[in-house]
């Protein structure tokens, strides 16, 4: 499955909040809530992150084994 969590790392360290993520650039509401429940996004939302975070995409998201 994929993981969001380095979004999350990347986001303190680049000093992005939440508040800025919505207000500021834009995000919707279900597209952050699909973030955070690991839900599947869209390539262009991946895309959108790494501009505003200028990192690249596995600073956004990795691959974790599903143990199904």
């Amino acid at each position: 499955m994929m993981s969001f969590a380095p979004l999350w790392r990347t986001m303190k360290e680049k000093e992005i909040t939440t508040y800025k993520l919505l207000n500021v650039y834009g995000f919707s509401h279900g597209t952050y809530d699909s973030l955070k429940q690991n839900r599947n996004v869209t390539l262009h939302t991946i895309n959108q992150l790494c501009k505003i975070l200028h990192c690249k995409v596995e600073d956004v998201v990795e691959y974790v084994e599903d143990n199904e």
